[in-house]
């Protein structure tokens, strides 16, 4: 029987990593953990989730004390935003989460932790080289799991590669705000950023190839979202197509065209990529492990299995659901199939994820494009914020809640384009988990007034129309002799 220095590799300390680090060496697996940058945390706690979401609040700060007189407040004098403060607030959020995602944590939970660049060897050994250009090492595992995550898609626009552009990573870390501001992508990355630095005085021009942004989600539901942006007064353009990309004493100008204005530019002091991740696969030399990827990931079964059955791939790496959530999520199933052997299969059938803009867009489950897509048959449920009690005193009434059912009046999935729409899609999500009924949501009591009562409304607005039907009428009538009018 084959001998190998570990019991599990884990390649890349996202939140996939971590995960099934820290759970596999409390269980008491061997385990290495190899990160190729200075710090674990991968890109959720470094250029993702951590800094969108910090300079999301401060944006949405400096927007509700530019908003003051809407409250009946007075108006405040604002000075311009120095981003250098912004950028020092976002990198000290780092660093008092940094320590949760430390070597000195995993180490104390069992894991031995190693930076530098891992690739394969063969199917059951990688080659380490360490961060600090010491020699390469070959160190062997039973079992391998690729957490190596994702780097920002380079689109091949012509001129692109003869200009300075901004990408997830560096966006959140600049000296002085844009003036002007070009987004190209219509993305949740890109309209969380186009919204917040808009809000934050710069004068941003958006450029999506859909026919709307978010164009995963329903057209009705990213209106919401486009008619919150451009009230914020950027300037979003649709059904684009880039032609080139050019640089000069003025600025970056990207030339575009539509059907209706072929050719047309906007020029501006940064441009920001927001075209999505590519996973990172070209230098884990994975075919000296046979196993299959594209540029477009590392294909899994249902058991994040690669075609070489004790190879792993969770994250990002994979190319499917590149959320924060999903990677832990995927952890656990590894940790399942390699630790206890138990043929646990991810179901993403009631996966949920929120564009952090304002309003808020939150999804679980179906919506209409991918329920059609599917070719299910549903009807929609709708309730709106403006008839939200606690919405309307937030001076927040934009946008609605979706509730999709199936023909057996079986919930197919929700949408919510509104206030709070990431706290109150976790209600949904605690229904769906626990099979909790329409009937049963609708009879819990909610506080009053807050917006998670839209939540409840829909589902007794759905039920009232049976309870209170011309049916119920007539057997109570002839039940109990009321007299009262069918």
């Amino acid at each position: 029987m084959a001998t190998y220095d570990f019991d599990l590799i884990i390649i890349g300390s996202g939140a996939a990593g971590l995960t099934i680090a820290s759970g596999a060496a409390q269980l008491g697996v061997k385990v290495l953990l190899i990160e190729k940058d200075e710090h674990m945390g991968g890109d959720c706690l470094h250029y993702g989730c951590v800094p969108s979401k910090t300079l999301i609040k401060c944006a949405k700060v400096r927007h509700q004390m530019a908003t003051a007189e809407q409250y009946g407040l007075p108006a405040p004098k604002l000075e311009p935003v120095d981003f250098s403060k912004i950028a020092k607030h976002i990198k000290s959020v780092i660093e008092t989460i940094q320590p949760h995602d430390s070597p000195e944590r995993f180490e104390g939970l069992g894991a031995t932790v190693r930076f530098g660049t891992a690739s394969f060897r063969d199917p059951n050994t990688i080659s380490l080289v360490p961060r600090d250009g010491s020699r390469p090492e070959h160190i062997s595992a039973k079992s391998i799991v690729i957490a190596a995550g994702s780097t920002p898609s380079s689109p091949p626009f012509k001129g692109l590669n003869q200009v300075e552009y901004l990408t997830n990573e560096t966006v959140f870390f600049q000296d002085t705000l844009p003036q002007k501001l070009t987004v190209i992508g219509g993305g949740p990355i890109a309209v969380e950023m186009a919204q917040s630095f808009q809000r934050l005085g710069a004068e941003v021009t958006l450029l999506q190839r859909s026919a709307h942004i978010l164009s995963k989600e329903d057209a009705d539901m990213a209106e919401i979202i486009e008619t919150s942006l451009r009230n914020d007064g950027i300037n979003v353009i649709t059904n684009t197509s880039i032609e080139e990309i050019t640089q000069n004493t003025d600025g970056i100008s990207v030339h575009f065209g539509t059907a209706e204005h072929p050719t047309q530019k906007v020029t501006s002091d940064k441009l920001l990529i927001a075209l999505g991740r590519a996973p990172s696969v070209e230098a884990l030399n994975l075919q000296n492990a046979d196993v299959e990827y594209s540029a477009k990931g590392i294909p899994v079964d249902s058991r994040m299995r690669t075609n070489v059955p004790h190879i792993y791939a969770v994250g990002d790496i994979t190319g499917q659901y590149q959320f924060t959530h999903a990677a832990g999520y995927e952890g656990g199933i590894v940790i399942a199939n390699a630790v206890f052997k138990l043929p646990r299969k991810a179901d993403y059938t009631f996966l949920p994820w929120v564009t952090y803009c304002e309003p808020e867009l939150a999804s679980v489950g179906y919506n209409e494009k991918r329920a059609q897509a599917a070719g299910i048959e549903y009807t929609v449920h709708t309730e709106y914020f403006a008839q939200n009690d606690r919405a309307l005193a937030e001076n927040q009434p934009e946008g609605k809640l979706k509730l999709l059912l199936d023909k057996k009046e079986r919930i197919l999935g929700v949408q919510i384009a509104g206030i709070h729409a990431g706290e109150l899609i976790n209600e949904w999500i605690a229904v769906l988990g626990g099979k909790v009924s329409l009937a049963t949501l609708a009879g819990a009591v909610h506080p009053y007034p807050t917006v998670s009562e839209i939540n409840k409304k829909v589902a007794g607005t759905l039920l009232s129309k049976k309870v209170f039907s011309p049916l119920t009428r007539k057997v109570l009538r002839t039940l109990f002799r009321y007299r009262g009018d069918v």
